[in-house]
């Protein structure tokens, strides 16, 4: 009888087991279906480009049988008759076959144009596909050719639950400031660098946000992984769909490209830096372009932060080749991610004069901030940066984030906002005679 029974307790067991295994594999597949392309255009987003106030890149993807497309574009007018008077584009097109790489992977076609001669400030309406299916018209404004003030958002590691918890947090930053002129992401926009899935999260939470702010990516750790997705771990490379589907500026090392550049607003240089590989080579490129940077107000960008905000995540290789730079060529703002928890602070220039309750100081080099935008929480290290000379002004932990900086003239206002928008932390800038007064 005992032995019946266990007889039919293994049946049952291996039912059940097989059963789970095919129910996985069709959630799988539906899965599968939901992140690829179709016929109509999908994935569309905007990059800065170099000059912003007549160029960006626009990039999108379809189904890999799509060979040809185009973009449409004209200057927007209050009724459908802007479509008159409308220059159409050709795209260069990438096939990217992802299938070895993830497990959800397949082809898919995607396509790019550089638009180049726009007019300064100016309100365009484009839109994008070929002869038989396009997308809706999308609105962007250029930026201005003079020292207009401007404001941009930045976000830490979208990376876990992109869909589920992330999306609250773009959205949010886009009716906080919907005229934004560009959206930096910090880095780890995603979980698996080749998912296709993840990346469909990313497209989705943010939906028409992408295609109408221009984004500046830098790539994190988790935008690499080996391209066998039977083994992870082999030769780690960039995301399989990172260089196809953004169309940041190519000024950067050769070896870095899309990774690493710059983009200059005529206030304002951008710098984004790719914290993952060839770090000295890059403080040999960051170096000639601060060199020759004339710019009012300089901001770099990267995902692994010059000083840690959680424990046992050190970069000091950062520290010995980037921040003397920083220091030497008056870097403003340092936006970070990586570690899933929130800092922001400086180095002040004179620290033996400054009192602690001052609301004024000189600071020397960049503001730091780590920020994280996801769901992924890790816990704050309570032990400061005060072994690198530096003030942590701020710290949070288990918060959803994003970030507002404004700038205009001599002064840049930063706020941070919880994902329900309630106003977390507040500094301001004031430039004078080529120092900056950190009022926190």
């Amino acid at each position: 009888m005992l032995k019946k029974l266990l007889i039919g307790s293994t049946i049952l067991l291996s039912l059940q087991f097989n059963w789970a295994q095919q129910t996985q594999k069709q959630l799988d597949q539906i899965i599968k279906e939901w992140a690829a392309p179709n016929e109509f255009p999908d994935h569309v987003i905007l990059s800065a480009a170099v000059d912003p106030s007549q160029s960006i890149g626009v990039n999108w993807r379809t189904h890999a049988n799509n060979t040809e497309g185009y973009l449409e574009i004209g200057i927007a007018g209050p009724g459908p008759d802007f479509r008159n008077d409308i220059k159409t584009y050709p795209a260069d097109r990438t096939l990217i076959n992802s299938a070895e790489a993830s497990k959800d992977g397949f082809e898919s076609s995607f396509f790019e144009v550089q638009l180049d001669g726009l007019k300064p400030n100016t309100l365009y309406a484009y839109r994008v596909g070929n002869d038989h299916f396009k997308s809706e018209w999308h609105q962007f404004s250029t930026a201005s050719d003079q020292s207009t003030p401007l404001s941009f958002l930045y976000v830490g590691d979208a990376q876990n639950y992109i869909l589920e918890l992330w999306s609250r947090v773009i959205r949010n930053a886009y009716k906080k400031a919907p005229n934004a002129d560009f959206f930096i992401h910090a880095g780890d926009l995603i979980n698996t660098a080749h998912d296709e899935s993840e990346w469909n999260e990313w497209f989705a939470a943010g939906g028409f946000i992408h295609s109408e702010i221009p984004a500046i990516a830098v790539p994190g750790n988790h935008e690499y992984r080996g391209l066998n997705a039977n083994r992870p771990r082999d030769k780690r490379e960039l995301s399989i769909q990172w260089n196809a589907q953004f169309g940041f500026p190519k000024n950067g090392p050769q070896e870095l490209l899309k990774t690493c550049y710059y983009v200059d607003y005529p206030n304002l240089r951008v710098i984004a830096l790719n914290s993952n590989r060839a770090i000295e080579l890059q403080s040999q490129w960051l170096k000639k372009v601060l060199q020759e940077n004339d710019k009012k107000w300089t901001v770099v960008t990267f995902h692994h932060p010059i000083f840690s905000a959680s424990t046992g995540r050190d970069n000091p290789e950062l520290r010995k080749h980037w921040k003397p730079l920083f220091d030497q060529y008056n870097v403003d703002l340092a936006l970070q991610g990586h570690d899933h928890t929130y800092a922001r602070g400086a180095i002040y220039e004179n620290p033996i004069l400054v009192n602690k309750n001052d609301q004024n100081k000189t600071v020397k080099g960049p503001v730091y901030v780590v920020s994280v935008s996801g769901g992924k929480m890790y816990s704050v290290n309570e032990s400061g940066w005060d072994e690198f000379g530096a003030v942590q002004e701020k710290n949070g932990e288990r918060k959803q984030l994003f970030q507002h900086i404004s700038i205009d003239g001599d002064q840049l206002i930063y706020r941070s906002f919880t994902a329900t928008g309630e106003l977390f932390d507040r500094f301001e800038l004031l430039k004078q005679n080529g120092k900056n007064q950190y009022i926190d």
